[in-house]
C-alpha cells in the first residue's frame, strides 16, 4: 500500500492555518478601510469647523459698507478692521498654541478655540464705535489662533505623506465654503436685519461644533504614518518653540514657501475683503445680487481650486518636486490678464465673469504650501511649524492685503480720484507680478543641494514616491 502523496491532499491542520490566515488579512483590510473612511471624516469634520473659522472671519467683508456708512469709518479703518487688527493677534497667538498643541491633546485646544472665536463673532454685533468693534475682532482672531494649526497636525497623523495634499486640500475646502456662506448669510440677514443681526447669526451656530469636536474626533498618535528615514528625525521628542521656530528659518525650502504663500494671501485676502464692496461702488451691484452671485461664484470656484490643487500636486509632485512651486506660480500667471479684465470690466456681470476666473485660481497656492512645511517637519514639531508658516503668511497676507488696498483709496480719494478703490484694486497688479517671481523663487529653493537641516531628505522621499505600502494604513487611535 502506497503511502499519501505529500502535498496532494493539505491535513486538516493546514486547511485551518490557512483560512486562518486568510481571515486575518481580511480582518486587516476591513480594519484599513474603516480607518481610511475615519480618516475621511476627520478631514471633512475640522474642514466643517474651518468653515465656521472662515464664516466668522469673513464677514466683515460684505457688511463694511453699512458698517461704514453708520460708523462713518474710512477705508483705511476698514482694511485695519478685514486685516490688521485681525491679524496681529491671530499670528500670534496661533504660535504658542500650537507649541502647546505639539504637547497637549490638539481636539481639546480647537473645542476651547471654537467657542472663543463663535462668541466673539457674536459680540462684533454689539459694537457702538471703531475701537469697540476692532477688540471684538481683536478677540475673534485671538481665538481662530487655535484652529489650523492643530488642524494641520491631526491631518497629517491620518493621511500618509503621499496623500497629505489631498488631507490638508479637503481641511482647506473650510475657506472658499466659510467664504461664500459668510457672504450669503450675512448679505441676507443684513439686507432685512442690519449688520449685528448677521454677525450674531453668523457666530452663535459654531458654539456647536465646540461642544461635538471632542465627542466625534479621537487623537491620532503622533508621526503614526511617517516611514523611519534611518535617522532620529522622526523619533525625537517635543522641541522647544525657538528650537521649532529657528529651525524653520534656517531652512529656505520653509521661508521661500512662507515668503511665496505670504504674497499669495496678500493678494487673496484684498479681494476677498474688498470684492464686495468694488462690485457694489465701481460695478453697481446690489448687497442682494452680492449675496445671491458673488457667494455662489467664490464657493464653487473655491471648491474646485483648492481640491484640484491638492490632488494635483499629490501627483505631480513625485515626479518633481518643484511642482509645489510651479503650479501656483502658474495659476498667478492666468491670473494677471484676468485681473487686468477686471478692472476694465463695464459691467457687474462682466465684472463677475473675471471674479470666477480669480476665485478658481486663489486658493491654487494653499494646499501646495501646507504639504510642503508638513511632509518637511519632524511630527513632534508640526504644530509649531505649521503655525510659523501662518504667522508669515497671514502678517504679510491677511495684515498687508486689506490695508494696503483700503490705504492706497484713501489716497486716490485725497486726490481727487472718481474711482478711488479701483485705484486702489490696481496697486495689485505689481504684487500679483512679484508673487509669481517668489514662486519660482521656491521652485529653485526645492531643486536646490542638501537642506540645513532634515526637512530636505524628508520632502525629497516623499516627493518622489518612495514610501513602503505600510504607508497607506491609517492610525489606530492613540495619545500623543
Amino acid at each position: 500500500m502506497s503511502g499519501p502523496i505529500a502535498g496532494a491532499c493539505p491535513s486538516s491542520v493546514d486547511v485551518a492555518a490557512g483560512s486562518a490566515g486568510s481571515e486575518s488579512r481580511e480582518g486587516e483590510a476591513a480594519r484599513s478601510a474603516r480607518e481610511r473612511r475615519y480618516a475621511l471624516f476627520v478631514a471633512s469634520f475640522l474642514a466643517l469647523v474651518y468653515t465656521f473659522n472662515f464664516m466668522d472671519r469673513q464677514i466683515m467683508s460684505v457688511l463694511q459698507e453699512q458698517i461704514r456708512r453708520e460708523l462713518g469709518l474710512s477705508d483705511t479703518q476698514l482694511g485695519l478692521l478685514t486685516g490688521l487688527s485681525f491679524a496681529i493677534f491671530y499670528t500670534t497667538f496661533g504660535i504658542p498654541v500650537a507649541w502647546l498643541s505639539d504637547r497637549t491633546r490638539r481636539v481639546g485646544i480647537m473645542a476651547a478655540a471654537c467657542g472663543i472665536w463663535s462668541i466673539a463673532t457674536a459680540g462684533c454685533g454689539l459694537a457702538r464705535s471703531f475701537v469697540q468693534l476692532a477688540v471684538a475682532r481683536v478677540l475673534v482672531g485671538a481665538g481662530e489662533a487655535g484652529g489650523s494649526p492643530p488642524s494641520y497636525s491631526l491631518i497629517s497623523d491620518y493621511f500618509p505623506p503621499s496623500q497629505r495634499g489631498t488631507g490638508l486640500a479637503i481641511y482647506s475646502l473650510g475657506v472658499p465654503i466659510g467664504s461664500a456662506l459668510g457672504v450669503a448669510l450675512g448679505g441676507w440677514v443684513a439686507a432685512d436685519h442690519g449688520w449685528r443681526a448677521a454677525f450674531v447669526a453668523v457666530g452663535l451656530p459654531g458654539l456647536l461644533l465646540a461642544v461635538l469636536m471632542p465627542i466625534v474626533m479621537r487623537e491620532p498618535r503622533r508621526g503614526g504614518l511617517d516611514a523611519p528615514s534611518g535617522s532620529a528625525f522622526e523619533h525625537e521628542g517635543a522641541a522647544s518653540l525657538l528650537q521649532t521656530i529657528r529651525a524653520f528659518l534656517a531652512d529656505p525650502i520653509l521661508v521661500c514657501t512662507a515668503i511665496s504663500s505670504g504674497l499669495s494671501a496678500f493678494i487673496g485676502y484684498a479681494m476677498l475683503s474688498w470684492n464686495p464692496s468694488f462690485l457694489a461702488r465701481v460695478k453697481g451691484m446690489q448687497l442682494g445680487q452680492i449675496a445671491h452671485y458673488y457667494s455662489l461664484i467664490i464657493g464653487v470656484t473655491g471648491l474646485i481650486g483648492t481640491f484640484a490643487a491638492g490632488w494635483l500636486v499629490d501627483h505631480l509632485g513625485r515626479r518633481d518636486r518643484r511642482w509645489y512651486a510651479w503650479l501656483p506660480a502658474i495659476a498667478f500667471t492666468v491670473a494677471l490678464p484676468a485681473f487686468l479684465g477686471l478692472l476694465w470690466a463695464p459691467s457687474w456681470p462682466v465684472a463677475l465673469g473675471f471674479v470666477t476666473v480669480l476665485a478658481l485660481l486663489g486658493n491654487v497656492y494653499l494646499a501646495p504650501a501646507l504639504a510642503v512645511v508638513q511632509n518637511a517637519t519632524a511630527p513632534s514639531r508640526r504644530g509649531v511649524a505649521g503655525a510659523t508658516l501662518l504667522f508669515l503668511l497671514n502678517l504679510i497676507g491677511l495684515g498687508g492685503g486689506p490695508l494696503f488696498v483700503g490705504w492706497m483709496s484713501d489716497m486716490a480719494h485725497a486726490q481727487g480720484s472718481p474711482q478711488p478703490l479701483l485705484m486702489g484694486y490696481a496697486a495689485l497688479l505689481p504684487i500679483i507680478v512679484l508673487t509669481i517671481v517668489a514662486h519660482l523663487f521656491t521652485s529653485r529653493a526645492l531643486a536646490g543641494g542638501a537642506s540645513q537641516s532634515a526637512a530636505r531628505e524628508f520632502i525629497t522621499r516623499y516627493s518622489n514616491n518612495n514610501l513602503s505600502s505600510s504607508t497607506d494604513s491609517i492610525p489606530r487611535e492613540g495619545r500623543s
